[in-house]
């Protein structure tokens, strides 16, 4: 990989992308789980916290298969897409594989739990990598200006 043709994204395009894949998922998922669990899915203090199996496919299925193949056909979600970014391999720059992309994608996991540490460490790496990038061996660039 050229490190003089590429920059990392920082933590703040990368919080910005991801504000607006979940917005994006918002607008998808919700219809569809009203439309299978009615609105008291949303607002039923006392509902379970998975309410079957269509809830299941649109709330965990559905995101994690379009993540992951955004990732490996577009190397980009439509988030980092609008920041200009791409997630690749950290050694050759490339596409990932389909196992960094599951492997990543089931990482986010391990970055969440203590108190999103995992993605605030992209803040501070060198390389701007998140412990979901480290990881799956991956890294997020975009072309420089």
């Amino acid at each position: 990989m050229q490190e003089s043709t590429i920059e990392y994204v920082g933590f703040w395009a990368r919080v910005g992308a991801t504000l607006i894949d979940a917005i994006i998922l918002t607008v998808i998922s919700a219809p569809l789980l009203i439309a299978f669990y009615g609105t008291e899915y949303f607002t039923d203090p006392y509902a379970p916290a998975i309410a079957g199996v269509a809830d299941v496919l649109i709330s965990y299925v559905l995101p994690a298969v379009a993540i992951i193949l955004f990732w490996l056909y577009k190397r980009a979600t439509p988030g980092k897409m609008a920041v200009s970014a791409q997630v690749v391999d950290a050694e050759t720059g490339n596409a990932l594989t389909t196992g960094q992309a599951v492997g990543r994608y089931f990482a986010y996991i391990l970055s969440s739990l203590p108190l999103g540490l995992g993605f605030v460490w992209a803040a501070f790496d060198a390389r701007k990598q998140g412990w979901h990038d480290k990881l799956a061996g991956t890294v997020v660039v975009r072309q420089r200006s």
